[in-house]
Formats: structure tokens, C-alpha cells, sequence
């Protein structure tokens, strides 16, 4: 198997996982959960979702890239930049079309979709590139990094549209509305 068709078939893999990431933390409510997994229906709870199934297919990607003896260089890295690009760029397209459109499933599987398959493409280039070494550590600090935040952001997120979940009315993770 190429580096090529196994970033296909991750694409698909990811945008089911995303699916099961949605519904852990109400499957299974507590502390830590509500770090990796959304907590309620906003935005940027969604993004946990998006972040996390990248994160968590990777552990699955790295056995793949060695049982198929695929030659990979920055695997960190790569997935630190796929995730991160993957939010970015979910955000940057959906934003937009969300405030003219208002809320669609069909925009955001789409969006949801491309933001993967972005991510695919950032991952297989960052793979393919030369070793550099000591980023992978630091990319794993960073990884760290986008937890803490998220974390953060779920416990004392900002009142904005962002963080807002129109359906509980409202942020975060707290239990009092709005």
C-alpha cells in the first residue's frame, strides 16, 4: 500500500470517527472526557470533535504506516498540522456559509468532509518531507498544548457565538443558562 491510498482511505476513517467522537462525552460524562469530546452543541465544541478523531486515528495511522513498511518522515508533526489545518480551515469555510445559510446538516458534513480531506493532504506532504527531527517533539508539546486550551475554553469560554450551544442556551460546560 502507498503513503498516497492509505491517506484516502484515512479520510474516510476520520469522518466516521467523527461521528463516534461527537457522542463520547454523553456516553460517558466526566473531567477528563470534557477535554477531548464536545460537551454541547457549539461550534467550537465541534471542533474537539474534529481535533480528536485526527488524534485518535493516529495511533491506528502509525501502525499502518509501519506494517505496510511505508517510508514517512515527521509523524508528530504531520499529525499536530492536520489537526490544527483541519479546524482552521472547518472554521474558515463554514463561518461564512453558516451565518448566511444558518444552520444545514448537509453544509456541515460537507464542510466537515473537506476540512478532513485538507487535512489528509497537509498529513501526506508533512510525511513525504525530509526528517526534521527535534519538530515531532515539539509538536507533541503542542498536541499537549491544544488539549490545555480546549480544556480551558470548555470550563470559562468566552460569551460569543463561537462558544454558544443554541440549543442548551448555553456556554461551555456549565450548568446554568444563559
Amino acid at each position: 500500500m502507498s503513503l498516497k491510498r492509505l491517506k484516502i482511505i484515512d479520510v474516510f476513517i476520520i469522518f466516521g470517527l467523527c461521528f463516534l467522537t461527537h457522542f463520547i462525552y454523553s456516553w460517558f460524562p466526566n473531567t477528563l472526557f470534557s477535554i477531548f469530546f464536545p460537551v454541547n452543541e457549539s461550534i467550537w465544541e465541534h471542533m474537539k470533535m474534529l481535533f480528536s478523531a485526527i488524534i485518535i486515528y493516529s495511533i491506528i495511522d502509525f501502525t499502518l504506516l509501519k506494517a505496510f513498511e511505508i517510508e514517512h518522515h515527521n509523524f508528530i508533526t504531520s499529525v499536530l498540522l492536520s489537526a490544527v489545518f483541519s479546524v482552521i480551515i472547518f472554521l474558515a469555510i463554514y463561518l461564512p456559509l453558516y451565518n448566511f445559510l444558518g444552520e444545514n446538516m448537509t453544509l456541515n458534513l460537507s464542510v466537515l468532509l473537506l476540512a478532513i480531506i485538507f487535512s489528509q493532504w497537509v498529513s501526506y506532504f508533512t510525511l513525504n518531507s525530509k526528517d526534521y527531527g527535534l519538530l515531532d517533539y515539539l509538536s507533541l508539546i503542542g498536541i499537549i498544548f491544544c488539549y490545555i486550551l480546549f480544556g480551558i475554553l470548555t470550563y470559562y469560554p468566552p460569551t460569543e457565538d463561537l462558544f454558544y450551544d443554541p440549543l442548551e442556551e448555553k456556554y461551555g460546560i456549565n450548568t446554568y443558562n444563559v
